[in-house]
């Protein structure tokens, strides 16, 4: 059985949700809950009844497209989000069980209070020639390359992705945060596109289609990006530690986690398909852009070990933490369920399943 939640409906029960929380209420259903513990083996059956609500929509729309939708051993409702904020607002409302997301709503995720635990990374192949982001600079900025930021005024999302990376790329060249000007806020839709136009700012990190809408559009005004030189593929599934606890839970997103990695390959296996059936019929993109996203993106990986992924997170993490006056955070420890490690990387090489369905553990 599946359903899917628009946008708007979604936003609309996480309103709802948040008030029936707090009166002890939840929208994610905890039929089953067993108080299975961080560190017991992970259930491989997933039982009769199992459901898992998902926020998770380039993977769902990878399953319909190729047909391991079918391959569910759970019933599954489709939450239309994306993006740390809402993501997080989802898991604290309980209605949410997995989201997608890059390396840093995690930790802003704990820095706040919410116990959430990483279960599969993604990176991309060959990442410094497939970036997510270039910085786009304003017309009349006169930024040539990376030092020139200093004076400059950058777009800056502190729970984002991109606010991370604006900080590794003051590190990168040598410059603090009082060498520029950050001008907080967040990357949503086109908001850093209208900055820049505006000149409300000189750089900001852009990605995928907006990179070329923004030089297609503003290039005769001056308009340029430059590369950052940095890796900034990382991308998680994470959950809230809640949904482990629950044995029927914790194997339903074993299983999911299986068929993410088994989507992403399928993803790598047929671009053009990709292209038209979700960045055209899905995202309302043109072809000639849906191709340009990705050609852009490049290949999937799935790492086998988590070890390179938990590193550059560590480092992450503590740049952050400096930076933001943050609590240190062992990530390895306290964000990556390790017991999902070995999930992903074998599904993504196997044609199996990674779990059966009915009862039993």
């Amino acid at each position: 059985m599946r359903s899917r939640l628009s946008g708007l409906a979604f936003g609309a029960a996480l309103t709802l949700l948040a008030i029936t929380t707090a009166c002890g209420g939840s929208g994610v259903d905890r039929t089953g809950e067993g108080g299975l513990a961080l560190t017991a083996a992970l259930p491989k059956r997933v039982p009769d009844g199992a459901k898992l609500v998902v926020g998770d929509p380039k993977t769902q729309r990878a399953l319909e497209l190729s047909g391991l939708i079918d391959d569910l051993p759970f019933e599954v409702e489709w939450a239309n989000i994306s993006g740390g904020p809402r993501t997080s607002q989802a898991f604290r409302a309980g209605a949410l069980d997995v989201g997608a997301v890059a390396d840093i709503p995690p930790l802003h995720a704990r820095w706040t209070g919410l116990k959430v635990r990483i279960v599969a990374a993604a990176v991309r192949d060959d990442p410094i020639r497939h970036p997510i982001y270039e910085f786009g600079i304003a017309p009349g900025a006169h930024i040539k390359n990376l030092p020139d930021l200093r004076g400059k005024r950058i777009a800056y999302s502190p729970g984002q992705a991109q606010g991370a990376l604006v900080l590794q790329v003051l590190k990168k060249t040598g410059l603090r945060k009082n060498d520029v000007t950050l001008v907080e806020m967040a990357s949503t839709d086109d908001a850093y596109v209208n900055a820049l136009a505006g000149k409300q700012v000189d750089a900001a990190p852009l990605g995928g289609v907006l990179i070329k809408r923004y030089l297609s559009k503003f290039g005769r005004d001056g308009a340029t990006t430059i590369p950052h030189g940095l890796r900034d593929d990382p991308a998680d599934l994470y959950v809230a530690e809640t949904s482990l606890s629950s044995p029927g839970k914790a194997a339903a997103i074993r299983a999911y986690v299986g068929l993410w990695a088994r989507a992403s390959r399928w993803i790598n296996e047929h671009p053009s398909e990709w292209a038209k059936g979700y960045y055209v019929e899905h995202e309302g993109l043109s072809p000639v852009d849906a191709q340009y996203v990705v050609r852009r993106e490049g290949r999937i990986a799935i790492p086998a070990t988590w070890d390179e992924v938990i590193e550059r997170h560590q480092q992450v993490a503590d740049l952050l933490a400096k930076e933001q006056g943050h609590p240190q955070v062992d990530v390895r420890a306290d964000l990556y369920d390790l017991r999902f490690e070995p999930i992903g990387g074998a599904a993504f090489v196997s044609s199996e399943p990674a779990v059966a369905s009915g009862e039993g553990s």
